[in-house]
């Protein structure tokens, strides 16, 4: 059993919100639409290829579990790994490489890597993958500096051949004095934060692996629920097929494997799985490598199959209870009422233990939230990684619209009024909406509309076309 203190606010309505604990037996929601996203691609490129068996491989595990509404069954998928196995052992070139789309072009550095990646994980996994296609990968890893081609920029470099040493590390090859030469040579400054991600595992210098820890840590970003890792791109980036969310995922597997006890890791996956869109990411990268570290997220801290009862009290009232019996994605909502949440920090002093306890096996997961209303609507302003400010311009004569030295706006009856709203975040957020409530005694006018009247532009707008008596 867990305790959480908790303080209810001061001056809000008793009628209204209250204490919200949701329960659950997995940080894994449906990932039917990611792989349904892989296994559909219609687009077959060595990459893709290497996704979907990547996918199919690594996800065997979780699809079993918690039998995944929509997908092919398992013989049908493992029949399409076996094909697409084939298929890229058609393409390999005899360098070792692979190219983009047919065997004889020349060999993407990349590429080459992602198909290695996914030949291993596949054996890994039971599937049968022919010995030599990949030992004549591995080869090509080896030597993958001798393969890039002349205008790829240093960051680049050193960002595949990262990922050649995590590939060959997962693969039993392990260079570890040349990761850290890579390291070293660099500087973790100049590398970029998924570059680190794949250096981090292969890496056993004790003082390197601290610069790392600081760095990571420097370079995440919290909110209450989530976090994510702060990224930046250059001009090469497309030929690593990076983004936001790969990244986010990279260093999520590193730091499971580094430190599985970590606060930030129930918060990445958080900040992961907010980020879908149509239950799924945004490019075959981000879903396979995401998918990939959620596989190693769930063998690590859910392999026991859940069959626990979660009970609530808050003080000594008990608020009930969430019985879980086998893998499912279902999340149980509890709602303490606010007047009853008022009592019983009353009769406690002001604060009251909110206690939540597990019995049996598996892993419980809660989210506490307060949603109240204040009695005083004149709030101060306050940052919680958003800032947004509102402003009223008069149309047609400045004094119609003024503002108070404490902030109240005031504006004349039946003056037209334009309304700038500045919205500023400090970094990458998920499904936000921002909303400007009307305020009493005004209404919108909608210059789209053939009823309404034209809004006059500001000659100092990019934007400004003169009128018809420029003409005259």
């Amino acid at each position: 059993a867990i305790a959480q203190p908790e303080l209810h606010p001061t001056d809000v309505f008793p009628q209204f919100g209250g204490l919200e604990i949701n329960t659950s037996s997995t940080a894994l929601q449906a990932l039917t639409d990611a792989v349904l996203y892989l296994v559909a691609y219609p687009y077959e490129c060595s990459e893709q290829l290497a996704s979907r068996i990547l996918a199919v491989a690594s996800l065997r595990d979780v699809l079993t579990a918690f039998k995944a509404d929509g997908l092919p069954s398992p013989s049908e998928m493992e029949s399409a790994v076996s094909r697409d196995i084939d298929r890229l052992q058609g393409m390999q070139n005899s360098d070792g490489g692979f190219p983009y789309w047919r065997r004889g072009f020349e060999s993407s550095p990349f590429n080459s890597i992602h198909v290695t990646h996914a030949l291993f994980r596949a054996q890994q996994k039971g599937f049968d993958v022919p010995a030599d296609m990949q030992q004549n990968a591995l080869i090509y890893l080896r030597d993958i500096e001798n393969y890039y081609p002349t205008w790829y920029s240093q960051q680049t470099r050193w960002t595949i051949s990262a990922y050649a040493l995590y590939v060959r590390d997962l693969m039993g090859d392990t260079a570890t004095r040349k990761a850290e030469k890579l390291l070293s040579d660099a500087g973790l400054e100049n590398l970029s934060m998924e570059a680190i991600g794949w250096l981090w595992p292969v890496i056993d210098d004790s003082t390197q692996l601290d610069a790392i820890r600081l760095y990571v840590n420097n370079h995440v970003v919290e909110t209450a629920g989530a976090a994510n890792f702060t990224t930046s791109y250059d001009d090469q980036t497309y030929l690593l097929l990076s983004s936001d969310r790969r990244t986010d995922a990279i260093l999520l597997d590193a730091l499971i494997e580094d430190n599985p006890k970590s606060d930030l890791i129930p918060k990445l996956v958080n900040g992961l799985l907010a980020h879908r869109t149509k239950g799924r990411w945004g490019n075959t990268q981000e879903n396979v490598f995401i998918l990939l570290t959620l596989d190693r997220y769930f063998n690590t801290y859910e392999s026991q199959t859940p069959d626990f009862v979660a009970r609530i009290w808050l003080g000594n009232t008990y608020a009930g209870s969430n019985e879980f019996q086998g893998r499912t994605t279902d999340i149980y909502e509890t709602l303490i009422p606010m007047n009853c949440v008022l009592s019983e920090t009353s009769a406690g002093g002001g604060t009251q233990n909110l206690i939540l306890s597990k019995n049996g096996p598996g892993r419980l997961y809660y989210r506490l939230g307060l949603q109240y209303a204040p009695t005083d609507l004149n709030l101060d302003p306050l940052d919680m990684g958003f800032v947004v400010q509102r402003r009223y311009e008069a149309l047609d004569d400045p004094a119609d619209v003024s503002q108070d030295s404490d902030g109240v706006w005031h504006i004349k009856a039946g003056a037209r009024v334009k309304v700038h709203i500045t919205m500023v975040t400090d970094n990458r957020r998920y499904h936000v909406a921002l909303v400007d409530p009307l305020p009493a005694g005004l209404e919108i006018i909608n210059p789209a509309l053939a009823v309404s009247e034209n809004i006059p532009q500001d000659p100092a707008s990019p934007d400004y076309r003169y009128g018809w008596w420029w003409w005259g």
